[in-house]
């Protein structure tokens, strides 16, 4: 037998080194890009690999989701250990001594109105945005009409005593999507509700996912408890409008819970929501947690962009809104609106820490809405700059938001394309009531 021989790939120990430190550097790697997707940082929690619900091939309600282009991350948010995560959640919300909501500092107006909210004047609804804890005004805050749900229904919403996640489907216009990783405790801690109408019932039934569509039976599907709100004695025609009365009135829907996160349909949530509520309200005691706008800054940049797209179609209301808001103060964003750094969120996520200043302003919005349209990103900075006390708002980064949920394509389809509107100028606004503030955000003011 020949003499055997080192093959020259290891003769040299530089070589040999360089492969020792590949070897066993490759699987931290991947472990690394598996457990951090560059905004959310931190191993992830003991999750169960727990299947919520199966459903039907022609339901189909993974398809469309909507491409995201950013795969880097300027303020990455990291979280916490789950255990710790759930014991002191758990602490501040379930295991408190007082059943009561913990906020009484403010109270809501009660009877009966012409309208959900009561349709006040412009000046009638700002005479409510300065509100000290003794204050004992009544604060208009919807219901003073029925907001039409089953007894069965109201009582579990009540006795949702901690954290909440919530959605609504009207006019079938969205799917049920299950929440994605979620820790062993959460399903068992936190209320899932999803409010339907009549026609999104009548769709879920279609696929066989709702059967029972009589009765006061509890309809499960997955994670949430799903709702049923009579179409025929909601309070308002426009879908969308019914839509934000769980949206944004959340706290008096689940007057118990202490924390809550809404989701607009369209989303997907694949973090835990305890962990959402800790690492972006919690850990930067902040009243509300919500994205930034991926592009718009300036609320008249919302604007444009909601005529331009047809989201709102009266654009008379439109100007209307935006004229009465400059009449009463409104200003571009600017740098002297710190801690606030922009003027328009993304509000198809918002995480709450119900309190004064978080129910206040969640009220006052919703008053906005009803005097003119249920686009809530056109009266968000007008509530936010001249409400008193002010609230502290964590406005996370768009990289974020699109680690945390998927957006999904709606079920119907606009008909038409946007309508391309060109860009107004100073020839345009003589005699406008917006004038300083479009002139100021085209850096055409000497102030």
């Amino acid at each position: 037998m020949g003499r055997f021989e080192t093959p020259l790939l290891f003769q040299s120990k530089i070589l040999c080194l360089s492969l020792l430190y590949l070897l066993t550097t490759l699987p931290f790697s991947i472990y690394v890009s598996i457990s951090q997707t560059g905004c959310l940082l931190g191993g992830p929690p003991l999750i169960p690999k727990t299947h919520l619900f199966s459903y039907p091939s022609t339901y189909g309600e993974h398809k469309y989701a909507l491409p995201t282009t950013r795969s880097t991350c300027h303020s990455p948010v990291r979280f916490s250990d789950y255990r710790a995560v759930f014991e002191k959640i758990r602490n501040l919300c379930w295991n408190s001594s007082s059943s009561a909501p913990s906020f009484p500092g403010l109270r809501y107006m009660v009877g009966r109105g012409s309208s959900f909210a009561g349709n006040f004047s412009t000046q009638k609804r700002k005479s409510f945005f300065n509100h000290t804890d003794d204050d004992q005004v009544e604060v208009p805050c919807g219901f003073l009409k029925e907001f039409p749900v089953r007894e069965s229904d109201r009582l579990a919403m009540e006795h949702c005593n901690g954290v909440v996640v919530a959605s609504a489907i009207f006019g079938n216009h969205d799917k049920i999507r299950q929440p994605k990783g979620l820790g062993a405790q959460t399903l068992h801690s936190v209320c899932f509700f999803m409010f339907i109408d009549d026609s999104t019932l009548r769709g879920l039934a279609a696929h066989n996912i709702i059967t029972n569509t009589e009765g006061d039976d509890v309809d499960m599907i997955g994670a949430w408890r799903v709702v049923r709100v009579l179409s025929s004695e909601l309070p308002y025609d426009n879908p969308a409008m019914n839509g934000v009365i769980p949206k944004h009135l959340i706290h008096r829907l689940f007057p118990h819970s202490k924390f809550s996160i809404w989701l607009d349909a369209k989303l997907q949530l694949t973090v835990d929501p305890l962990l959402l509520i800790h690492s972006l309200l919690i850990s930067k005691d902040a009243d509300m947690a919500i994205s930034k706008h991926p592009f718009n800054v300036h609320t008249m940049e919302e604007v444009m962009a909601t005529a331009r797209w047809k989201k709102w179609e009266d654009i008379e209301s439109l100007r209307v809104q935006m004229e009465t808001y400059c009449e009463n103060g409104l200003q571009p964003w600017s740098p002297s609106k710190h801690p606030y750094t922009t003027d328009v969120p993304d509000t198809a996520l918002i995480i709450r820490r119900h309190g004064l200043r978080s129910n206040l302003f969640s009220c006052l919005l919703f008053n906005e809405l009803e005097a003119f349209n249920p686009r809530d990103q056109l009266a968000y900075a007008y509530v936010r700059d001249f409400m008193c006390p002010k609230i502290n708002i964590n406005m996370f980064e768009v990289e974020v938001f699109e680690h945390i949920a998927v957006e999904y394509r709606h079920n119907l389809k606009r008909d038409g394309v946007g309508q391309q509107i060109r860009r107004a100028s100073s020839r345009d606004i003589s005699g406008s009531s917006c004038k300083a503030y479009l002139l100021k955000m085209w850096g055409e003011s000497n102030d």
